[in-house]
């Protein structure tokens, strides 16, 4: 009997231990159980997704070519000395914006007043001489008339005076250079600009020869930059400075602020094999000196302009697997991927050249979850995008447009 009690006490703890691990099980399994996946938003059975519209609308948009210039001086003049002398004297401060002729420098004037006063003293001797020769020749004359003398003796007379007459020019040509050389002595601003630093001190000796110079002069007002375009875009480009000036603008190198407006002046005439682009040059009045030398600009070229052009926000145009689309809103608020041709863009607009019609909805926010066929919710929350400032504005027009117009 007490076999059969302990039999019956052990059966009996392990139905209760089995029970109450069966029952933990069950609660843990419960509390631990994931979540129902929501349904995703844009597919079949899941609410409208809330999305912002704007409408493809008629409007005009400028063709800009974009490019990375160099501003260059139209004339850089080094300016050095003609003639060798000590450098007695410097007319100019370092960075002075100079007039063309004005005086910057003297040499030493007296080796070379020496020579002037040499070249006119033997041109004076041989003036005396040439008169007094001359005189003799109408003397001779007269006497041959009367049959006094030989005929040799006034050819011989003449010949002379001719002699003399030569050796006065060439002591004048000496004259006029030694005075040239003496004017030499006195360095004058070939062209108008601003100088730089000082190449050479007063006290030193100067020769024609010198490859530095005294100080080099640079042409700020006008100014150029040269900037280059693709190939491509050059017969374009071409033809339209047959016909006008193209407007050509420079912005400082963030694109923030407008530095100066000026025209394309002239295009080079060949293509670098390297990069296979055209360098051009855009001439600036630059008479406030916003332009500086060697400084890094953005150029904006404006080529056309195009009238009555379907126009979208850049936000709504995405790129897929079958290549540009935007999200279009249909009359039973779903949307479809509607395939679109680009054509050239600025600031936040772009014209759609071929796919939309004016007065379509296009989703310029909340395409991430959206899927052709989707409902959406349309917002009007969203204001009306503005174009920004004229100095945004124009410094941020970007690729789809320059690539357009090449």
């Amino acid at each position: 009997m007490r076999r059969l009690r302990s039999v019956v006490t052990v059966v009996v703890s392990i139905l209760v231990v089995g029970g109450g691990l069966y029952l933990l099980r069950e609660r843990y399994q419960a509390q631990n159980q994931p979540a129902a996946r929501p349904v995703r938003a844009g597919t079949p059975g899941a609410g409208p997704t809330p999305v912002v519209a704007r409408s493809a609308s008629l409007g005009s948009l400028d063709v800009v070519m974009n490019g990375l210039g160099t501003a260059t001086p139209l004339r850089t003049v080094t300016v050095r000395s003609r003639v060798d002398g000590e450098l007695v004297s410097v007319k100019f401060a370092e960075g002075q914006a100079v007039k063309p002729g004005q005086l910057l420098a003297e040499i030493d004037p007296r080796p070379f007043q020496v020579q002037l006063d040499q070249a006119q003293g033997q041109l004076a001797r041989d003036q005396a001489l040439l008169e007094n020769a001359r005189l003799d020749l109408e003397r001779y004359q007269g006497l041959f008339k009367q049959d006094s003398i030989a005929r040799q003796q006034v050819d011989t007379q003449a010949s002379l005076v001719r002699q003399y007459e030569g050796a006065v020019q060439v002591d004048r040509s000496q004259v006029d250079n030694a005075r040239l050389q003496l004017a030499y002595t006195r360095i004058a601003a070939p062209v108008g600009g601003r100088v730089g630093l000082r190449l050479v001190d007063p006290g030193n000796i100067v020769r024609a020869g010198d490859a530095n110079g005294i100080v080099v002069i640079t042409q700020l007002a006008p100014i150029a930059v040269v900037f280059t375009v693709p190939q491509d875009s050059v017969p374009v480009v071409l033809k339209r400075m047959q016909s006008e000036k193209i407007p050509v603008e420079a912005w400082d190198r963030e694109g923030r602020s407008k530095l100066a407006d000026g025209f394309l002046a002239s295009a080079d005439n060949q293509v670098d094999p390297a990069t296979g682009t055209v360098k051009l040059k855009a001439q600036f009045d630059n008479a406030d000196g916003a332009l500086f030398p060697n400084q890094f600009v953005n150029v904006r070229m404006k080529l056309d302009t195009l009238r009555d052009a379907i126009v979208v926000p850049t936000a709504a145009v995405q790129r897929g697997a079958q290549g540009l689309f935007v999200y279009v809103v249909r009359d039973d608020k779903t949307v479809t991927a509607r395939p679109v041709k680009l054509g050239p863009s600025e600031d936040q607009r772009i014209v759609v050249a071929d796919g939309l019609r004016e007065g379509e909805l296009v989703v310029v926010d909340g395409m991430d979850r959206l899927r052709p066929g989707a409902a959406v919710e349309v917002s009007t929350a969203r204001p009306e995008i503005k174009p920004p400032p004229e100095g945004a504005r124009k410094g941020k027009g970007k690729g789809r447009g320059a690539k357009k117009a090449e």
